[in-house]
């Protein structure tokens, strides 16, 4: 069963977005092995991006990727999710990811996650992307009440709230 989609119809989603440091674009299976190399460089940090004390992406194989890689693809083709890439502007190296997800949380309408490469956290591009994110969603989007758990909102709260992906 699939979930309703998360923008109107006529909504227009946006492609790319693009700064001197980094271009967002939707995430692709054609992505797996460049996504999959960023994934595995930044395990350590990924298991507390999406929640403390996660486990993923712990065991994950290149073909797990894959069909990950696949099923956001098509998430963002039905307007249900969208997920993108975070890569270099030459678009030669995957530095992270950033994921539009709806919410059960009637609070929010939408759940915004990212995360950068570990070896590219110390150099602050994280803290840029997610500035960019941030104003891009608020300027380009028609979401109202984004979260943006573990940035704007805890862990821990946004838990507390019973606030999960569906």
């Amino acid at each position: 069963m699939y979930n309703p989609p998360l923008v109107p119809d006529s909504f227009d989603v946006p492609l790319v977005l693009e700064t001197d440091r980094l271009h967002l674009r939707p995430l692709q299976m054609k992505d797996a092995a460049a996504d999959y190399e960023a994934v595995m460089e930044s395990e350590h940090l990924l298991r507390t991006v999406f929640s403390p004390g996660g486990t993923w992406p712990l065991g994950l194989t290149l073909e797990q990727n894959m069909i990950e890689l696949g099923w956001h693809e098509t998430e963002f083709q039905l307007r249900t999710s969208f997920a993108y890439t975070v890569v270099n502007p030459g678009d030669t190296e995957v530095l992270g990811c950033m994921y539009i997800y709806p919410t059960r949380n009637p609070g929010y309408d939408a759940e915004v996650t990212m995360w950068v490469r570990q070896s590219q956290v110390e150099g602050g591009l994280d803290a840029h992307l997610f500035e960019t994110v941030e104003r891009w969603i608020s300027e380009a989007w028609p979401l109202q009440n984004p979260a943006y758990p573990g940035r704007l909102i805890s862990h821990e709260a946004w838990e507390a709230l019973g606030a999960t992906s569906p």
